[in-house]
């Protein structure tokens, strides 16, 4: 069966990729470079929201956005986990071969992604309110604030399925044309925000709009693509009567994914709350330095997405030996551009936080600063940290990157009722690299334990 994938998809561009021979370190850098550009279109045009919001509406408007900011994170990163877990098994299936389980794999995704979207959508717009409150919004800023999210959350079914479409192509080593669509969405989305705030002189609403807008616009693109040129893994009626096998293994790796990456958002929601608490002006500089520190994030989150499919394909190969070098070269560029990005930020790091702000404000301008100083020079452990955790996903080790993620919980509930009230914006700073120093600890022990246990499962499944 892999013969026949090959034979008719490994050489047509743009189709799919196996990434069961060849150089590991090339055919991640490979499929990772697209993912990465993509990653940081995202936050270009995220950047920009900013700019336009601060410079067209006023420092209130950086607020509102940075005190749903982490809500907002929440919802997205949890559907993004979703996907990326329903997408290891399909990227499993297809290095394994089996065209059967991969169109049932793939219409196992589109029936949970209905179901998600509906009751996410639901959920979210019921608790949001009270939610906000909990977090202690400002007064000053709630009402934009709660417009602002109340957009992003009427249309988080677009994102869903863009995540779904995207997750799908990547699954099976196509990773350009998601690129593309994503280009162009933050494109129409800077073009829209410069319609709606500078044109139509709307408040946070409209920025909020320009996203959603954007957003459903690549949707809708992605998924015709996808129903033009994948007729042969597309799935059919008798491929909707699911194995139970199928489902469960569906389902426990797309959750683990989600709940991994939300209980991280979870414990950024209270930390939140307590920055929140230390004013407009300290909201404002928060978000000024996340905007910036997610930014630097994106080629860390390119390599780690990357390995992932990586390893799935392998790990359905049975190639043990491919992943264990795959993960060194994985981790050695993770390094790299963790020093780089430290170096960056240490040279242009303050002029960066003025562009993006618009703002003079000193405050606003040396909390912001101080933040990124604490973070930089942690982003090595960060970087080998999000990388192990979805490797250990594409292997079938679905527990322990997920405890460690009630790790992070853990600290940022200690880092918002304890830290932040005595030490201010400096103990929240603190509070998330100190996180990802435990936490890559505490996984680089479990892996090397479970190495061995996780090979003789393989051998035994073969």
């Amino acid at each position: 069966m892999l013969v026949f994938y090959k034979k008719n998809f490994q050489n047509k561009p743009g189709k799919m990729r196996d990434m069961t021979q060849g150089s590991p370190a090339k055919l991640i850098l490979q499929f990772g470079f697209p993912l990465f550009i993509g990653l940081m279109f995202q936050q270009v045009y995220s950047m920009v929201d900013t700019m336009i919001a601060g410079r067209s509406i006023g420092e209130s408007a950086i607020a509102a956005i940075g005190a749903s900011s982490a809500v907002y994170s929440l919802l997205i990163n949890f559907s993004s986990g979703l996907n990326n877990g329903y997408g290891l098994i399909v990227a499993r299936f297809f290095g394994e071969g089996d065209r059967e389980k991969l169109k049932k794999s793939i219409a196992c995704m589109l029936v949970l992604n209905i179901f998600m979207a509906v009751i996410l959508t639901a959920a979210a717009l019921l608790v949001i309110r009270p939610l906000m409150h909990l977090l202690q919004t400002p007064e000053e800023v709630f009402g934009q604030a709660l417009k602002y999210i109340m957009v992003i959350v009427g249309g988080l079914a677009a994102t869903i399925f863009y995540n779904m479409c995207a997750g799908l192509l990547r699954a099976v080593g196509n990773s350009v044309i998601p690129l593309v669509f994503l280009i162009f969405s933050s494109v129409l989305n800077i073009a829209l925000d410069a319609l709606f705030v500078i044109c139509f002189h709307s408040d946070v609403s409209g920025v909020a709009a320009a996203t959603v807008m954007a957003q459903g616009v690549s949707t809708l693109l992605c998924g015709a693509f996808i129903l033009k040129n994948y007729k042969e893994i597309l799935p059919q009626k008798i491929h909707f009567k699911i194995d139970r096998t199928i489902r469960k293994e569906m389902v426990t790796t797309g959750f683990s994914m989600g709940l991994m990456m939300s209980v991280f958002d979870i414990g950024s929601i209270l930390l939140q709350g307590a920055i929140n608490a230390l004013g407009m002006e300290i909201l404002a500089a928060h978000t000024a330095a996340r905007r910036l520190l997610v930014l630097f994030m994106q080629p860390q989150g390119a390599l780690s997405a990357a390995a992932a499919t990586y390893v799935s394909q392998n790990w359905g190969a049975g190639k043990t030996e491919r992943i264990k070098k795959g993960m060194k070269d994985v981790f050695l560029m993770e390094t790299v551009w963790s020093a780089a990005a430290w170096g960056l930020v240490l040279l242009f790091g303050q002029a960066m936080i003025r562009l993006t702000t618009g703002t003079d404000n000193p405050l606003i301008l040396d909390n912001a600063w101080m933040n990124l100083q604490i973070n930089l020079p942690l982003f090595i452990p960060l970087g080998i940290l999000v990388s192990l955790r979805t490797c250990m996903q594409g292997m079938g080790c679905k527990i322990a990157p997920v405890v460690s993620s009630f790790l992070e919980l853990l600290i940022k509930i200690a880092a918002a009722f304890f830290v932040v009230p005595f030490w201010g914006y400096f103990g929240a700073s603190l509070a998330e690299p100190s996180t990802w120093v435990v936490c890559v600890l505490f996984l680089i022990v479990v892996f090397g334990v479970k190495r061995k246990e996780l090979l003789c499962q393989k051998i035994k499944k073969k």
